[in-house]
């Protein structure tokens, strides 16, 4: 039996994608490879595999320590990812920012969701050879598309109008995530039903944060903010959902879309090159709140159109599949391991 330890503390703080994907990824080794992999978290006791998935002072301390193993890093971001995220004083930004990539380069191999990333470590001097790319995914057992009449239901639940156009977008309340966006979009369209599902996971060191949270305080009447809302609880968002939109000006491999994919919810993205190269095809791309405003006049009134971005929403879901991934994982370990 492999000893893999995983070093995280990704969920300890609600609302944000780097959790989701850590718990989505120990599920699935607990769920498919229990009898080969023997698991153990924040453990510093000898191990075959150590894998970070968060860069804490303590797990950058441990890699200095004797029979960690083949040392993994998870990277969910870069110093250039950050920017629009949090807002940090310069001086500590750019001392966060060489913290990050030493910690990167104390790895022996480097995961990245997005094949994006890869000639941006080779900038920081980290070789191509020593990085693999694995997307994320999500389970359709808790994520997936419920029936209209279940659908008409949960708007009844939440107090939502079971007839008017309902536009979704969740992650995190920040500059960039796109939400200035989203809420002028909401402003344009008083018909439409706009919910935002998220919070501020940072608190006020969040960038953008006073001029977003007076909008979250005094929204529009048609734009709702329910705050960050229990993972297990996500699906039924999703699936009240005519339309997911995701404004962001920057992501790495979105937990959110694949959630909106395996509800079936139709997608309208953002144009940005990370997502030419992991999900091309299965969503509407608009460049920029002009053009998210014209793809959503253009949607609402075009049934054909919605039904074809949900068909492209339910190809993607498969693509990313709990199954595929768990066999990829399951052969990424014993790889690394035999090279440790």
């Amino acid at each position: 039996m492999l000893n893999i330890t995983m070093f995280s503390k990704a969920d300890s703080v609600k609302g944000q994608g780097v959790g989701s994907a850590y718990l989505e990824l120990m599920r699935l080794l607990q769920t498919h490879w229990q009898d080969e992999f023997n698991i153990k978290i924040n453990r510093y006791g000898r191990s075959a595999i150590s894998h970070y998935h968060t860069v804490n002072p303590m797990f950058y301390l441990s890699t200095f320590m004797p029979n960690r193993g083949r040392k993994i890093g998870y990277v969910h971001f870069l110093p250039e990812t950050l920017e629009g995220s949090l807002k940090l004083p310069k001086p500590f930004q750019a001392i966060f920012n060489r913290y990050l990539i030493s910690f990167y380069k104390r790895m022996d191999h480097i995961v990245v969701v997005n094949p994006t990333f890869i000639p941006k470590l080779e900038a920081y001097n980290i070789s191509r050879a020593d990085v693999t790319y694995i997307p994320n995914f999500v389970s359709k057992r808790e994520f997936y598309e419920m029936t209209k009449k279940k659908q008409l239901q949960l708007r009844q639940k939440y107090g939502y109008d079971q007839d008017k156009f309902m536009i979704l977008g969740t992650g995190q309340i920040q500059d960039r995530k796109g939400v200035p966006d989203f809420i002028e979009l909401a402003r344009r369209n008083p018909d439409i039903q706009f919910v935002w599902a998220g919070g501020f996971s940072f608190g006020r060191i969040t960038d953008g944060y006073q001029e977003l949270k007076q909008v979250v305080d005094n929204p529009p009447a048609n734009l709702s903010f329910p705050g960050i809302v229990d993972r297990e609880k996500l699906v039924d968002y999703y699936n009240m959902a005519d339309l997911f939109l995701l404004p962001s000006y920057n992501e790495l491999f979105p937990m959110s879309v694949l959630e909106a994919f395996s509800c079936g919810t139709p997608v309208l993205l953002r144009d940005l090159d990370l997502y030419r190269a992991i999900i091309d095809g299965y969503y509407q791309a608009a460049s920029d709140v002009d053009d998210m405003q014209k793809q959503i006049d253009h949607l609402r009134d075009n049934p054909a159109g919605m039904q074809f971005l949900h068909d492209k929403a339910v190809l993607a879901s498969k693509d990313y599949s709990e199954e595929r991934l768990a066999r990829i994982w399951h052969d990424f370990y014993l790889q690394q391991a035999k090279e440790g």
